[in-house]
């Protein structure tokens, strides 16, 4: 019979063999967005009971509690922004209806669908935390005193500046952890990592300048200004470009170490804020329960529209799309009144809608 001192002993590591030896993403964490607002995320005995974080994770969540409903609110951010940037996409950001895979296994495929993930799950863990920051929410850190001076436009540097650094780091920190905890010999790892740094670079090269001008009757004398993170909208548009221009790569050694180079020798090697992927994607057509893919039947789409994405022959795949006639409520008969609303009457109208056959 194992002693008590064994038990403490075989228990840790039980726990890190069943996470080395189970099929885990490292997007995982994603799953916290399933949680009630009542659960706390934060605490030794909390943070072990998070299924979805990694061992190095749950370090993390014990050493730095504070930041964990920050870490919350960007895995709610990732599904919404997800599923608004690709809502007439084949693949549309669908969501498993229970477990830690929120997105399915399609995302431990090394496609772009994962890549695309992967940056945006960076950027919204640093955007959520700089958020907080701001609104003193975090007692480790607050604006960013650093930027001072005149600016080289005139304008005095003052206000609150968004401390973009401190998000960033915690972003590295935690979601990079899994990548790191594998080594960085293999294709995967190397993968997510440019991926991460890609979707946080999203937010740094489209930085804003928010000011207030101080004068007598507002002649702006004097110009106050502030930097602000861009909307996590924009950083959604600028990732979907990005996805839509990605570069699909091969693992390569280079003298001692490993590198990500363009699998077609005559394409130019990806910058640091693009995206890249390591394997084609499924088509995203029929149903496969296995992977987390609803397939495209019974999928509204365009019917008017035959090249763009949304467009029914591109959504629908092959088993074709039908018309069909539903009456929606809109608001019509609009009359701006004095002062100041706007009254609209409810009118019903008939509208043909496409769907995917299924």
């Amino acid at each position: 019979m194992p002693t008590v001192s064994t038990v403490n002993l075989t228990a840790p590591l039980l726990l890190l063999l069943l996470w080395a030896t189970h099929p885990t993403m490292a997007t995982n964490w994603l799953s916290l967005a399933r949680l009630p607002r009542s659960r706390p995320v934060s605490g030794a005995a909390p943070c072990a009971r998070l299924r979805g974080l990694t061992p190095g994770q749950v370090g993390v969540c014990r050493a730095r509690g504070e930041v964990m409903e920050s870490v919350r609110k960007a895995a709610e951010m990732v599904i919404e922004e997800c599923q608004h940037q690709f809502r007439n996409r084949r693949w549309n950001c669908s969501i498993t209806p229970r477990g830690i895979n929120v997105f399915g296994r399609v995302m431990n495929q090394g496609t772009r669908e994962a890549a695309f993930v992967h940056a945006l799950s960076s950027a919204a863990v640093a955007v959520a935390v700089t958020r907080a920051c701001t609104r003193g929410e975090l007692e480790r850190c607050g604006c960013d005193r650093k930027v001072r001076g005149v600016s080289p436009e005139g304008f005095q540097w003052s206000g609150c500046s968004d401390n973009l650094s401190y998000g960033v780091a915690f972003s590295q920190t935690f979601v990079d952890e899994p990548e790191r905890a594998k080594g960085l010999s293999a294709g995967r790892p190397l993968m997510n990592l440019h991926n991460n740094e890609a979707g946080r670079k999203a937010i740094l090269h489209n930085m804003q300048v928010e000011c207030k001008c101080h004068g007598v009757s507002g002649s702006c004398e004097l110009r106050t200004c502030w930097k602000v993170m861009p909307p996590f909208r924009r950083v959604g548009v600028v990732l979907k470009e990005r996805f839509d221009g990605a570069t699909e790569v091969r693992l390569t050694r280079i003298g001692s170490r490993t590198a990500l180079l363009p699998r077609d020798s005559q394409v130019k090697p990806p910058a640091a804020r693009d995206l890249v992927y390591l394997a084609p994607s499924p088509d995203f057509c029929r149903l496969d329960p296995e992977n987390g893919i609803p397939g495209t039947a019974g999928r509204r789409c365009n019917g008017t529209s035959r090249l763009a994405p949304d467009g029914c022959e591109l959504v629908c795949c092959g088993p074709g799309y039908k018309a069909g006639r539903a009456e929606v409520v809109q608001r019509c008969s609009c009359k701006f009144s004095w002062c100041c609303s706007v009254r609209c009457q409810q009118c019903k109208n008939t509208v043909t809608i496409h769907t995917c056959r299924v």
